[in-house]
């Protein structure tokens, strides 16, 4: 694990009820501390500034600039998922108390990506998904349960899109890439490897590119015409992805009411395609 996880889950035992509270604030915010100043770590914590500098020289550091940057050297370290259990263990203490944690630190989650979203970049967002020729979701390992979602609404919408989420078909999927086309990237940290690698190759094709990640360090962002963030860390072995979800309905909204006409249309027809097949259960 990263030293100053480590130093903060060591030290756990040893903390005030003040000084827990920072701790916890910062393993459940991992992607987002780093950048907080001491007056808002402070805030978001619900102690004093002069709390927040003495929990930094009370873990070791010569102060909060110091502290701050091992956190940011941290962020750029991905956490195993066996650290990220530990974390989870030292985080919550009660199993029933911390149900009820989980849910709150996941309002906190959308709360934070609704107030930090750049509407500029989502509804330029919006302006390459409705002018795209073809739309290519890609998204491995936990985050294909995102992508598959998408995929559904938009190609129900648009149909022209296709999830790709087998790496090994990346390169016979996207070798025919144009500047018509528009490729969505979904990774969140842990980052995977082929995700960026597909970004990449699609930037080099002259796609326009649209990265959903968790936050602007993210090994996407270079690639991406357009970024959206939306956290998705949570002190577990798990990804939250309560936040991206809602960023994602937002989007899939958004669309449908920028080509109204032409889906309402589509869906009519479709109406009655699933009533031929019975899709759906019909009350007797």
């Amino acid at each position: 694990m990263t030293d100053v996880y480590n130093t903060i889950t060591d030290h756990l035992s040893k903390m005030s009820r003040s000084q827990r509270e920072i701790a916890k604030y910062v393993l459940n915010h991992m992607e987002s501390v780093p950048f907080h100043t001491v007056g808002q770590m402070a805030k978001h914590s619900g102690v004093s500034e002069a709390t927040v500098v003495r929990f930094a020289t009370f873990l070791g550091y010569s102060g909060y600039p110091e502290f701050q940057q091992a956190l940011q050297e941290a962020v750029r370290r991905q956490l195993t998922t066996v650290e990220r259990l530990k974390i989870s263990d030292d985080v919550y203490d009660e199993e029933d108390k911390a149900i009820y944690e989980m849910f709150d630190e996941d309002v906190d989650r959308i709360k934070s990506m609704a107030k930090q979203l750049d509407t500029d970049a989502f509804h330029q967002a919006i302006d390459l998904i409705v002018n795209a020729k073809r739309i290519f979701i890609i998204a491995n390992r936990s985050a294909v349960s995102v992508g598959t979602f998408l995929e559904f609404y938009f190609d129900t919408m648009l149909e022209n899109t296709e999830l790709i989420r087998n790496p090994h078909g990346i390169s016979e999927k996207l070798f025919r890439l144009n500047d018509g086309d528009v490729v969505i990237g979904l990774s969140f940290a842990r980052y995977t490897k082929n995700t960026v690698e597909a970004v990449s190759f699609a930037k080099d094709r002259g796609s326009k590119v649209i990265a959903i990640t968790d936050n602007k360090m993210s090994p996407l962002i270079p690639y991406s015409d357009v970024s959206l963030c939306a956290r998705s860390d949570v002190p577990s072995f798990i990804d939250s992805f309560v936040a991206p979800l809602s960023l994602i309905n937002a989007l899939i909204v958004a669309v449908g009411k920028r080509k109204r006409n032409d889906i309402e249309t589509h869906l009519e027809e479709l109406e009655e395609v699933w009533e031929r097949f019975g899709i759906f259960s019909q009350d007797e």
